[in-house]
């Protein structure tokens, strides 16, 4: 059973097919860049693209930077703020010809690793997903079950969003070497586990791939592993988001 997943990100858009039973993704990921302005009908211009570059058919699930909800969208901090209240899965499916799910980005990147990855093992207790990218995206699953639309990336941080100190994007801006650039996500971790004391930490995103350079500098009670699917994550968590359109 396959599914065309697609992962839009704030610089890119990416989709490839996934097959659901293995959560392998089965041809070589397309990406064109995010439109700037990124406008309800440019993006959707995109994903229409991406579709019809694997000449897709079937069920297409999305990731979608902000809450979202039934499809319709609620927040738009790093996006055109033309989003909100526009129904993303209407639009996407308007531009591709296809059934579409839109689920979070980061719930997106959970899903993938809680079926496939790092937290396949931990269907018991709090786990908690971020992913450090432009911004910081957060999922929170309970005994396997998914919380979503958490934003925890958006909580306050000596007066500041936490992905404005803590996220990649942050890392790079402020020219942070590694050691200070693990303080301040040490921070924010620490906050997090204060407020819901989860037993796994899953870091994901394309920053996880450096994660021996930084994972020293944090001091948590929590176990805390990098995400396994690594940029893939976004991709697969949005097919399997779409699964119940199959």
């Amino acid at each position: 059973m396959a599914v065309l997943g697609i992962d839009i990100g704030g610089s890119g858009i990416k989709g490839a097919p996934v097959d659901l039973q293995t959560g392998e993704i089965i041809a070589e990921r397309f990406r064109l860049p995010t439109p700037d302005p990124a406008k309800p009908k440019a993006v959707a211009t995109v994903v229409g693209e991406i579709a019809r570059h694997f000449k897709w058919e079937g069920a297409i699930g999305s990731g979608f930077p902000a809450v979202v909800s039934n499809g319709v969208v609620y927040t738009a901090a790093n996006i055109s703020d033309k989003w909100i209240g526009v129904d993303a899965a209407h639009e996407f499916s308007t531009a591709t010809g296809c059934p579409v799910k839109v689920i979070n980005d980061a719930d997106a990147a959970g899903l993938a690793e809680m079926r496939y990855g790092a937290g396949k093992d931990h269907q018991k207790g709090v786990v908690l997903l971020v992913t450090l990218g432009t911004g910081i995206g957060s999922a929170i699953f309970t005994d396997g079950t998914l919380l979503p639309n958490t934003e925890f990336g958006h909580m306050r941080i000596r007066g500041k969003d936490a992905e404005h100190r803590a996220s990649d994007a942050a890392r790079k801006n402020h020219h942070l070497g590694w050691k200070p650039y693990g303080k301040k996500l040490n921070e924010f971790l620490q906050e997090m586990e204060r407020l819901i004391w989860p037993d796994l930490i899953i870091v994901g995103g394309g920053i996880s791939k450096s994660s021996d350079k930084f994972f020293p500098y944090l001091s948590l009670h929590a176990k805390v592993v990098a995400a396994q699917l690594l940029n893939n994550a976004g991709i697969v968590g949005a097919a399997l988001g779409a699964e119940d359109l199959t």
